[in-house]
């Protein structure tokens, strides 16, 4: 009874599901005449960007055009309500290239809600509105115009018209003198005009401008690639191996995959040199990439190809193949899917795969990698709370958010990020090793593409086929493999079960091992070690020795036993005591020191390590071998 009870649930939901997708289909209305965007950038010193928006309103015009600002963007899923840098909303009657040669019509604005303008057409065949939009930060999200660049994420300054986001669009840039353009979608050098099928496109084509940015091209099996490099900082001559190091990814996740869905692709790569300025954004036929540092120092070079390997390989994974919830999207509230652990985990994952096929890691630096990943999942209270499916929930809370009022996701949230990563390097050990190498998850991720890209029918305007629901990627695993793979799903992904990395590692003639950390003892405490400065506590763990002592978030930690700290040596500082100890720590809170006790209990610390099995079989090694050659 409670199968057929759970089946009928299943289908009535699904029966909502298209209902309600079909509702918002038919609000989608005839689509206006023409829509042409035009951004100018008069004033970089003011960082504002200025937008007119050019309607021709064609037959049966409406009696009003909603314009409505999104209040997040594809790939960052918390919510900044971008419309807190509009300012200077007008409306107008009529078209005019140039504001100085005519008089417009001005039409009654009414802000309808914190994302909405309402305009009245009061029988006009056409109208323009302008605003601009402040932007004044480097990321994948936002944007920024200063006196050395523009760059734009279009969710972030363009304004959609309310159930016209399908309409085809078209788009001016003009930028200040001896500024050139340069974006995913350029069909020659000095393009300042584009068309797109929709606005969900344009805004998926982040945009650089600047009089110094440098460009360097390559091709695989002909598609062409472009590199941008614009950098704040000093290079050290690092440019034409960063762009030798990227074709070795494109060739390595070309290889895996398949032919890419486009013509031509561009990495527009950002060296910031501020040391805050860090991101990688996914897009269709491009990928913005920010690293706080500069071309020149080693860990920024060897971070920048490890985002290039998890940006590039969203070409299919999350651009193309992507959970039904994945466009066309509701921009008035938060996106929410159960599938972001597969998403973006398991971009994560072939991200650090690739760079090991791709000949840029080494074995060991690929295994130490994961390493890493299992000891921060391992040692993170969240993992023992929210699951994988929880987790990509939760995204809106987790990805970026800011937080006013205090929480406790330090204690119960962890990243899909990491905990879909090592789901999918148990997952691709197990399907090899159950199937003595014939089948692996490079199998499962093609026949998805597939499926649900390749061959499904076009479920909306946004792009071809249709987005998969969370179900339909455990039937694949299940239909590929030709193994029942629900157990998996049920303990590992739904709930909050810790994989099983013996029996997947043992496959290839691999194990891991859990050794107590050199100082095994943090009584539940993390601080801040970012910079040197006092201990300031950064989370207590809920049921800790830390947490029964009273030590509460941004207490300022002043003496272990009597000796003073700082947030470089107080771990070292308590790890002078032992298990049963009792230690006198005082701390300041607010204007009041305050002494009290720890008393600790067993050891908190792990470093759990990959390593190879002292009787891997000649077997073993070959299953390996071809996991990690692809």
């Amino acid at each position: 009874m409670k199968t057929i009870a759970r089946k009928l649930l299943f289908h009535l939901s699904l029966a909502l599901f298209l209902l309600a997708g079909f509702t918002v289909s038919a609000h989608q209305e005839r689509p206006l005449s023409s829509i042409t965007y035009r951004l100018s950038m008069s004033r970089p010193q003011s960082h504002l960007f200025e937008v007119a928006v050019e309607v021709e309103l064609g037959a049966n015009a409406p009696e009003a055009l909603d314009f409505q600002m999104a209040k997040w963007s594809p790939g960052r899923y918390a919510v900044f309500s971008f419309a807190k840098n509009v300012q200077e909303f007008r409306a107008a009657a009529g078209i005019c290239p140039s504001r100085s040669l005519c008089d417009l019509a001005m039409r009654p604005v009414t802000r309808v809600d914190d994302q909405t303008w309402r305009v009245p057409t009061m029988n006009s065949s056409s109208l323009t509105i302008t605003y601009k939009v402040f932007g004044n930060d480097l990321s994948g999200t936002f944007s920024q115009l200063d006196t050395r660049h523009a760059n734009f994420n279009g969710g972030s300054v363009f304004m959609y018209i309310v159930n016209h986001k399908s309409d085809p669009i078209k788009l001016t840039i003009n930028p200040p003198l001896g500024w050139r353009t340069l974006n995913g979608r350029m069909e020659q050098t000095d393009q300042r005009e584009w068309k797109f099928p929709n606005w969900d496109v344009m805004i998926d084509t982040p945009t650089e401008i600047a009089p110094d940015w440098t460009r360097e091209e390559f091709q695989v099996e002909g598609k062409k690639y472009h590199v941008m490099v614009h950098s704040f900082g000093d290079e050290g001559g690092k440019r034409a191996a960063l762009v030798r190091d990227i074709e070795k990814i494109v060739r390595a996740e070309t290889a895996m995959w398949g032919p890419p869905d486009f013509d031509s692709y561009t990495f527009l790569i950002h060296f910031a040199a501020d040391d805050h300025s860090g991101d990688g954004m996914e897009h269709l036929t491009s990928t913005q990439i920010i690293q706080p540092g500069a071309l020149s120092e080693p860990e920024v070079y060897d971070s920048t190809l490890g985002t290039v390997a998890h940006e590039f390989f969203h070409v299919w994974n999350v651009k193309r193949l992507r959970p039904i919830e994945f466009g066309p999207w509701d921009f008035t509230r938060p996106a929410n899917t159960r599938s972001l652990w597969i998403a973006e985990g398991l971009t994560n994952y072939y991200g650090h795969l690739m760079m090991k096929r791709a000949g840029i890691w080494d074995e060991s630096g690929f295994l130490d990698r994961e390493s890493q990943t299992i000891n921060n999942i391992g040692n993170a209270p969240g993992s023992k709370l929210m699951s994988a499916e929880e987790s990509s929930l939760t995204a809106p809370f987790i990805d970026r958010a800011q937080h006013i009022q205090r929480t406790n996701l330090a204690n119960t949230s962890i990243s899909y990020y990491p905990k879909g990563e090592l789901l999918g390097l148990v997952l691709d050990l197990l399907i090899r090793g159950r199937t003595d190498g014939q089948k692996s998850l490079d199998d499962v991720m093609r026949r998805m593409y597939e499926e649900f890209y390749l061959n499904s029918p076009n479920a909306s305007y946004y792009l071809r086929g249709r987005g998969y629901r969370a179900e339909e990627f455990e039937r694949v695993v299940t239909e590929v493999v030709g193994i029942d793979f629900s157990e998996f799903f049920i303990r590992y992904v739904r709930n909050v079960e810790i994989p099983p990395y013996d029996q997947a590692l043992s496959y290839v003639g691999l194990r891991l091992v859990r050794p107590q950390a050199i100082e095994p003892y943090s009584g539940g405490l993390t601080v801040d070690v970012s910079s040197a400065g006092p201990a300031i506590v950064g989370n207590v763990l809920n049921g800790s020795a830390a947490e029964d002592a009273g030590l509460q978030p941004d207490d300022e930690i002043l003496t272990i036993g009597a000796r003073k700290v700082t947030n470089k040596n107080w771990l070292s500082t308590l790890n002078r005591y032992k298990q049963g100890d009792r230690v006198k720590v005082s701390l300041k809170r607010d204007r009041r020191t305050i002494q009290t006790t720890l008393l600790l209990g067993a050891a908190d610390r792990f470093d759990y390590r990959i390593e190879e099995k002292q009787d891997a079989t000649a077997r073993q090694k070959a299953l390996r071998a071809a996991w990690l050659k692809g």
